[in-house]
């Protein structure tokens, strides 16, 4: 990971929405995706109602459900319950290897990628846990890596208004590994720095020092 990873953001102004994404429409019952879902199967050349796919549609539309849970989740309620107690601690709180499953929206295939997540405290912190849910309730959606970067850092920003933040995410995007390009084991790698951490470059080697743990660069 390099020092000049291209994805920075200098605040947070236009930033896209952090609030769960709404529906334009009622979702549909759950009859009416796995009728699409047999359509699906017909359109790549199998049958349906043979045995080994009678429920398979089924299964689709409970997973689906499951994969794009995010929709369901407003990530900026895991940050309302904070902790003022921290010993006047004031350092960096950086939260590695966050793994997490997406969506690509363009082909809706699968991205497997790693979140790295810190943020300057100003006189509160959060639970750690709340920092990895928030990855996933972004990450649980149709979405583009960079926007899930920047959905993560402002939303961070925003509720917890800290020092500074960075988000690095790291991730391989089955739609050009499965597909297409067809270039397994390539890789993308996205950041966002909020604050301090985009304006101090000390502050910024810092977080990235720690994101990469004593890995080789």
């Amino acid at each position: 990971m390099a020092e000049d990873l291209p994805r920075q953001r200098a605040s947070i102004g236009g930033a896209p929405e952090i609030a769960p994404a709404a529906p334009l429409s009622p979702r549909p019952e759950q009859a009416e995706v796995e009728a699409a879902l047999k359509v699906l199967i017909r359109w790549a050349g199998d049958d349906p109602d043979r045995e080994g796919l009678l429920d398979t549609p089924a299964r689709v539309a409970r997973s689906y459900r499951e994969l794009f849970q995010g929709y369901e989740t407003d990530p900026r309620a895991y940050l309302e319950r904070t902790f003022e107690e921290v010993g006047g601690y004031d350092e960096l709180v950086v939260l590695r290897d966050i793994r997490f499953v997406s969506f690509c929206e363009h082909h809706m295939l699968p991205v497997l990628g790693r979140a790295h997540v810190g943020y300057l405290p100003t006189n509160r912190v959060v639970g750690i846990s709340k920092l990895a849910r928030v990855v996933h309730g972004f990450s649980r959606r149709l979405q583009i890596q960079e926007k899930l970067t920047a959905e993560i850092a402002d939303t961070i920003n925003d509720v917890l208004q800290p020092k500074g933040v960075g988000v690095v995410v790291e991730a391989e995007h089955h739609c050009m590994t499965l597909r297409g390009v067809n270039t397994p084991g390539a890789s993308l790698s996205t950041s966002t720095f909020l604050g301090a951490l985009r304006e101090d470059p000390r502050t910024r080697q810092e977080f990235l020092g720690l994101v990469r743990g004593g890995r080789a660069p």
